[in-house]
């Protein structure tokens, strides 16, 4: 394998794990900002929904990551990327 191709897929996994990473740090901190929620408000039925539809944002975009069967990674994973920040800005606005 060439070189530039070897840097290029390496460019790509790393792409592929810190997407896993911030997702995953982005959600944990709505899952504890739903806990906070539910605590101060003295409201667990909200708190248990969003941490529901945070898990369910989580599963959906982790299976689009891992999805091998995509044309051009690059651009799906910046896909990917856009679409966690627009979950995590309807979380927040709920």
């Amino acid at each position: 394998m060439p070189l530039a191709s070897k840097i290029k897929l390496r460019i790509l996994l790393n792409l592929n794990q810190n997407l896993k990473k911030d997702i995953n740090y982005v959600l944990g901190d709505v899952i504890e900002y739903a806990l906070d929620v539910s605590i101060l408000k003295n409201s667990p039925e909200k708190g248990d929904a969003i941490i529901d539809e945070a898990i369910e944002i989580f599963d959906n975009l982790v299976s689009k990551i891992n999805n091998s069967k995509v044309e051009n990674k690059k651009t799906h994973f910046k896909a990917i990327h856009q679409e966690s920040i627009n979950h995590q800005e309807s979380i927040f606005k709920e």
